[in-house]
């Protein structure tokens, strides 16, 4: 087993303990009377997003590099047999995405290149079903797969002018003329995009494979370039030790991929260097030489460089061959592949979860601890009255009364705050309801299809990001109006009733102002440098128009999700201490007024009220346990690491 699929069946089980921990504490809340389904629905969220964590993995490299036989020598040597087709010139003609879902049968989904006439973007398309070609996919057999995978490969020619209407064709292009066969007919993918689901046991833990055709496609496929290579937790850029760096090799690295994490690339075909006329010193020496070159031609350390041969190390694994194995340096790259990636992986997930669950556990602790003190209160307050007088009972009551009047007075108070809450809330969504930004977008299309020039095109876009960056910024003002309201409140109550109230929980859609930019920088970087375009450029760009406007309704969507979960909960914890408190009211009313001077009566509450004590603390030391299993389970490591 390689040490990547070792450390991600171990990142697996990781999640898996932290999700058991979680849902022990939730199990425990729910049969206790802390009970709150603002709580509940928090705490389903954690356990959803542990069960919805994908890693993904991006293979970007022109064709004829080796690709498809680095994700067979990885991930699907076990079957004996390449899965993935490869063999000589192209084999992956459309972007690719292998992963699994067990609420479909194992098969392949294919997207018509017709669709790209169309004003949707693949990610949008991936909510229209009957869309979609669907053929089955048989697991057990290896053949059967391979040639269900070769379906999307598949080609067809269509004339110059479908080409152009797809931005699949550009008479610009001083190349242009070598796709036109003698036809007048171009050459191009019959499948926009392929999603194969498909039980790979690494699959089915959440891995995701994205295979990409080739560079050509990073500039023609805005999905590529907007959200599979973005959003990859790994990105492997594979080049041929034989051919070493070309200059679309240069500009698709600097251009969509650069440095950073889990960005590593990968010198494949080491193998056409070994020469029996070559000593080992000489071949290591050329591998040295092009590690060098590809270094400082990509700007990067030569550590990021790897290597390798994919199709001896997929021999390797296949006849158990340990030497060539070794000789293939396949598993230098699957170590770092796996130290790179899944450390860091798990590291967000772990900050995400502890900061949560911290909050979480804060709120219940404040709340335990309000119930001890209160509790502890009204023991002191009865142990008092031994030997004492009816008088004294009464001005108990009155002193309790008074404080339940202030409390009630206070609450009314706090419904007009709500009542501002609640207008403030609407407001928010003012500016980031769907509605309005689905207007944006018509409105920026509008502007692109009057536009005959570049510039004018460039102008339509820049002004729909502008808007959409205000109308974030001033949602996020009244988010920020809401915190600072809620923060008057919460001091307000701690202050005047002694709540246990830390600060309310924090919000921004900072994260989606910066994922908006993010986009327009792409967009930039695809089209700043155009000045005249063409027919199919023009159509290239409104593509990409609809690619982005599709990734800016998933941030909208999900700063929308995240605004109503954060207006739900903000007000929980406040409510959570309020109905505390006036239950220890009442129960001190309730008590003081039931107390005669008869002792054994009296004697009687005391030691309910001990027993009471007794219950909460051991409610808190429960409490407390299970929050330490939640952070022990976060914090263990892996051994494979």
């Amino acid at each position: 087993m390689s040490n990547l699929v070792q450390n991600f069946q171990e990142y697996s089980s990781w999640r898996k303990d932290v999700a058991q921990a979680i849902e022990q504490y939730r199990a425990w809340i729910a049969g206790s009377d802390f009970a709150d389904s603002a709580l509940d629905q928090k705490i389903a969220r954690l356990k959803e997003r542990l069960a919805d964590d994908k890693l993904t993995i991006a293979f970007v490299a022109e064709f004829s590099r080796g690709k498809s036989e680095l994700i067979n020598a990885i991930f699907f040597a076990d079957y004996g047999q390449r899965i993935l087709p490869s063999s000589a010139g192209r084999t992956t003609m459309c972007p690719t995405e292998l992963m699994y879902d067990e609420t479909i049968p194992p098969c392949i989904r294919l997207l018509p290149i017709e669709t790209r006439s169309e004003t949707l973007s693949t990610t949008e398309y991936k909510g229209h079903h009957q869309i979609w070609t669907v053929l089955p996919l048989d697991p057990k057999s290896g053949d059967g797969m391979l040639e269900a995978f070769k379906q999307v490969s598949l080609t067809k020619k269509v004339t110059k002018e479908i080409a152009k209407s797809y931005g699949l064709y550009d008479e610009a292009d001083p190349d242009a003329v070598l796709e036109v066969d003698e036809n007048g007919l171009v050459e191009i993918s019959q499948w926009r995009h392929a999603i194969v689901n498909f039980p790979h046991p690494l699959l089915k833990q959440g891995l995701i494979i994205v295979d990409t055709p080739g560079l050509n496609a990073i500039g023609t496929e805005p999905e590529l370039t907007l959200n599979l290579i973005p959003n990859a937790h790994a990105v492997l850029f594979i080049l041929a030790a034989d051919t070493g760096v070309t200059k679309s090799d240069i500009d698709v690295w600097r251009n969509h991929i650069g440095g950073g994490p889990g960005r590593m690339v990968v010198l494949n075909k080491i193998d056409s260097m070994w020469d029996e006329l070559r000593t080992v010193d000489e071949v290591e020496s050329q591998i040295k030489h092009q590690i060098t070159t590809v270094a400082h031609n990509l700007s990067i350390e030569a550590n990021q460089v790897f290597p390798i041969s994919a199709q001896k190390g997929l021999v390797a694994k296949i006849n158990k061959d340990a030497s060539l194995l070794a000789k293939s340096r396949l598993p230098k790259l699957e170590y770092a592949l796996s130290k790179e990636l899944i450390p860091s992986k798990k590291n967000i997930i772990r900050a995400q979860l502890s900061t949560d669950i911290q909050e979480i556990a804060d709120g219940q602790q404040a709340i335990i601890v309000a119930r001890a003190r209160g509790v502890n209160e009204q023991l002191h307050e009865l142990k008092s009255l031994r030997g004492k007088n009816q008088n004294v009972v009464e001005h108990m009551m009155k002193r309790v009364t008074m404080e339940k009047q202030e409390f009630d007075a206070s609450l009314i108070k706090m419904q007009g705050t709500r009542a501002v809450f609640t207008r403030l809330s609407t407001e928010v969504y003012t500016t980031l309801g769907m509605d309005m930004l689905k207007a944006e977008i018509a409105t920026a299309r509008e502007a692109m299809e009057k536009s005959k020039f570049s510039l004018g095109l460039k102008e339509a876009i820049k002004e729909f990001f502008e808007q959409v960056k205000l109308n974030l910024t001033a949602s996020n003002r009244k988010t920020d109006e809401i915190s600072e309201m809620m923060s008057i409140m919460y001091r307000k109550f701690s202050t005047e009733h002694g709540l246990a109230l830390t600060s309310p929980m924090p919000f921004s859609l900072d994260k989606y102002l910066q994922e908006v930019s993010a986009i327009e920088q792409v967009f930039l970087r695809q089209f700043s440098t155009i000045t005249l375009m063409t027919t199919s450029q023009k159509v290239l760009m409104q593509k990409f128009f609809d690619s982005i406007s599709a990734r800016v309704k998933q941030s909208f969507s999900q700063a929308n999700r995240d605004v109503e979960a954060w207006q739900k909960v903000v007000m929980a914890p406040i409510e959570a201490q309020i109905r505390e408190h006036k239950n220890q009211l009442k129960n001190r009313m309730q008590s003081i007024q039931r107390i005669h001077v008869a002792t054994d009566s009296l004697e009687e509450k005391i030691t309910s009220f001990e027993t009471m004590y007794a219950e909460v603390e051991a409610q808190k030391k429960t409490l407390e346990e299970l929050r330490n299993n939640i952070n022990k389970a976060l914090a263990s490591e892996m051994s494979a690491v």
